[in-house]
């Protein structure tokens, strides 16, 4: 339970910080990289991944696409693409109350995770 209200308190500064720094009328693009818990798989870990995109980030407004993909030494990588900062910070609120999330959460460590927003302009 204490790993997840850190973890939600994690969240909840990174919405808060990168809400900020763009105008909520321009897309985004969402960098997460993370690691897996010790002993974690890639294949166990891939449909638990799967099941947050289809059960909780890609059906709000404003969600585009979301590709994940494995690394070296347990790193995951999400790119999400967002109509708008404001769309994402309505999906990263919900985040820790939508119930694929708890899975999710139990098999990363949440203390490598470090997302980053860029903003682009559609011309």
């Amino acid at each position: 339970m204490r790993y997840f209200k850190r973890l939600s308190l994690v969240l909840l500064t990174m919405v808060a910080t990168l809400s900020t720094a763009y105008a909520s009328d321009t897309a985004v693009i969402e960098i997460v990289t993370l690691k897996l818990k010790a002993g974690v798989s890639y294949t166990e870990f891939a449909p638990i991944d799967k099941a947050v995109e289809d059960q909780h980030v890609a059906k709000p407004p404003g969600f585009i696409s979301r590709e994940s993909a494995a690394g070296e030494n347990g790193e995951w990588l999400v790119i999400v693409h967002w109509e708008s900062a404001k769309d994402a910070d309505a999906s990263m609120a919900s985040f820790m109350n939508a119930s694929a999330s708890q899975k999710f959460v139990d098999n990363i460590d949440g203390s490598t995770m470090v997302m980053k927003r860029y903003s682009k302009t559609f011309k």
